[in-house]
């Protein structure tokens, strides 16, 4: 248990930080997984609507500083690879 004041305002801080990190993540993996399975169906129309919520939730990500901003470059930057390969 926390004893000074500093300590139990970062536990409640970590617990309220905690909980936005979680339901970033869930998005985050929500739109990449869904980009993901629209590449392997080989479905070009469905992956295209999907980019732009997968390079916002890339943004959004490295903004927060939930992925660094390297890794979201990149990771846009293949899935962008993955649709024109789609033809």
């Amino acid at each position: 248990m926390p004893i000074t004041s500093s300590a139990k305002k970062a536990i409640r801080s970590s617990k309220h930080k905690r909980v936005f990190n979680l339901r970033h993540k869930s998005q985050f993996d929500k739109d990449i997984k869904a980009f993901r399975a629209a590449v392997t169906a080989k479905d070009k129309a469905a992956a295209s609507k999907l980019i732009s919520a997968l390079y916002r939730s890339l943004d959004k990500s490295a903004k927060t500083g939930f992925i660094k901003a390297n890794a979201a470059s990149r990771l846009k930057s293949r899935a962008m690879a993955a649709l024109k390969k789609l033809g």
